[in-house]
């Protein structure tokens, strides 16, 4: 096939070519959140718009239009529902065994707060797998947890999407930041410069977050009655998130960050006490008691059960930090054993990028990398046979489970692959960079609307990472343009994702099976879709004062990473 370049303005009008390009968008998130549709059926329709749109109004080949979808598709197989299928496996298991249940009120004895265990568990133990393993890890255990505690299945998926925000962008042991510095300049030095930037923005959110999801959950008043312990765990997870962002690099943020911050948490609340015990899981002032009258906390389980029900989880985090390590991928990723590559025929190298989405015109490469053994997925999947064999499983019972995990989370997984294959096709044809250039001509705005490119990419392709592999270039060229920091802005793209995060997909169909929630996708769409804009929209207005108000510039021009 012959080289295609791809077309920004199609229309010969700017508006009316981006409008065009936003339909897909539109079509998907208006139909899950206005129009009550089914979530496989919104994105079906979504990706059905943009493959039309990308034929019929952008001109690109049809088998490479039909190439780009199917390589999201395959993409969304290898890479996202791997996870999520086995993830799902181990839940069901740890469920049907009762350990699931051991673990939940294990959680539970350390406070009867529902807030405080609201921001224990889905902040600070959604931050730990969020950095572990990222890919809808933390919502899906979060989500589960909450629920077996008494929250319902919209606060529980809710306000777990709410909480996994300013994890995001170490997530999966840095890799957002790690596919961002692959994009910009690909050096070791400038990964480090990136992991800091984007640690001198978060860390304030990383505050504000667990005050806005209690606010959320209970109100403003109640809210200030933990404040102590709120603050307590938002300042123990942004104080190493800059630190080890700045001084160390983008693995390790988030394990770090949430391990302190749970401990600290929890030795805190040995030694605070609120003044009164919330123990309605529905947020309600009537579940409100003096804390003198509130019964006291305890599981009744013994140390030894608490300990296996918290075995299958641990091996799950030593076998995906084990997963994340470089040395143990090369030793994995065996080439043409364990670990393939498949060019796309049709799409590779065929569609070119072009001015003035970047400076100079390139191809766009589209292989499909796979490795089988060392893939995140794999990893999970191993750590639940092992726990499986623990929990007493025999190996026909656990193939029974997993065969019916899969049926069950069938439309899910529909949902997803169509989803990455809309997000790939709008890539593909350049319906992003359409976007994303209509954002590039607000001027000396840009450093807000910038941030809120990034918001917007994530919510099309369903990761941090993926939003900086479409904007993170085109950011720094538009910056350039501008005479802003191309490094503050190629930073803001993956601060500003982190808030579009609750809103995306695959994120949203993660949390209705986690809670059983399945069909209500829309809903939750609803629930949560004016936090994550109001929160994007909070990024933005920092950014703009990172580039513009004193001693916010500083934080632009300050010391960069040194490398550990």
């Amino acid at each position: 096939m012959e080289l295609w370049s791809q077309v920004y303005d199609p229309l010969g009008n700017t508006l009316l070519s981006t409008l065009v390009s936003a339909i897909p968008v539109l079509v998907l998130l208006g139909g899950l959140g206005f129009f009550h549709i089914k979530a496989h059926v919104a994105a079906v329709l979504g990706l059905i718009s943009a493959f039309a749109i990308a034929i019929f109004v952008l001109g690109m080949p049809l088998k490479m239009a039909s190439m780009a979808a199917f390589f999201g598709g395959s993409f969304a197989v290898v890479g996202i529902c791997w996870i999520i299928v086995n993830l799902m496996f181990l839940y069901r298991m740890t469920m049907k065994s009762g350990l699931f249940t051991v673990l939940q009120d294990s959680i539970g004895g350390i406070t009867g707060d529902r807030r405080l265990q609201l921001v224990l568990i889905a902040f600070c133990f959604g931050a730990f797998f969020e950095g572990a393993a990222g890919g809808g890890t933390p919502v899906a255990v979060t989500g589960a947890i909450l629920i077996g505690l008494g929250f319902s299945p919209l606060a529980a998926s809710g306000l777990s999407l709410i909480a996994n925000t300013a994890p995001v962008a170490y997530g999966g042991l840095g890799t957002p930041i790690i596919v961002l510095n692959s994009v910009t300049q690909n050096t070791d030095e400038y990964l480090l410069t990136l992991s800091a930037m984007v640690g001198r923005q978060l860390p304030f959110f990383s505050v504000i977050v667990p005050f806005w999801l209690v606010v959320t959950f209970c109100g403003f008043k109640r809210t200030m009655e933990i404040w102590p312990a709120i603050l307590v765990a938002g300042i123990s997870f942004a104080v190493p998130q800059f630190i080890i962002s700045n001084y160390h690099g983008p693995w390790l943020v988030d394990m770090v960050g949430a391990m302190i911050s749970m401990v600290t948490l929890a030795v805190f609340l040995k030694y605070w006490k609120p003044k009164s015990v919330m123990i309605a899981a529905d947020g309600s002032a009537a579940g409100i008691v003096p804390y003198a009258e509130a019964a006291k906390v305890n599981h009744g389980h013994s140390k030894d059960l608490v300990i296996k029900a918290w075995t299958p989880w641990i091996i799950l985090t030593v076998i995906l930090f084990m997963w994340g390590l470089p040395i143990i991928k090369a030793l994995l990723n065996q080439k043409g054993i364990t670990y393939f590559e498949f060019e796309m025929d049709g799409l590779h190298k065929l569609v070119q990028r072009v001015a003035p989405a970047v400076a100079t015109p390139h191809t766009e490469g589209a292989v499909l990398k796979f490795g089988f053994l060392s893939a995140t997925g794999t990893g999970i999947l191993i750590s639940a046979v092992i726990s499986g064999f623990i929990m007493g499983f025999k190996p026909r019972e656990m193939v029974s489970q997993w065969l019916e995990t899969m049926w069950i989370m069938r439309y899910s997984v529909l949902t997803i692959i169509a989803m990455l294959a809309l997000g790939y096709t709008t890539r593909y044809s350049g319906m992003d960079a359409t976007l994303g250039l209509a954002f590039a001509n607000t001027g000396w705005l840009y450093p807000f609307f910038g941030t809120l490119i990034g918001w917007i990419g994530v919510a099309l392709t369903g990761t941090d990472a993926g939003s900086n592999a479409l904007f993170g270039s085109q950011q720094q060229i538009t910056a350039n343009k501008l005479g802003i920091s191309p490094t503050l802005m190629a930073a803001a793209n993956s601060s500003g994702g982190v808030m579009g995060k609750m809103i995306d997909a695959q994120s949203i169909v993660v949390a209705s099976v986690a809670t059983n929630y399945v069909g209500k996708e829309g809903v939750i769409l609803r629930y949560v879709f004016w936090h994550s804009l109001a929160l994007a929209c909070l990024v933005g207005g920092f950014i703009m004062l990172q580039a513009y108000v004193w001693p916010f510039t500083d934080m632009v021009l300050g010391p960069a990473a040194v490398p550990h």
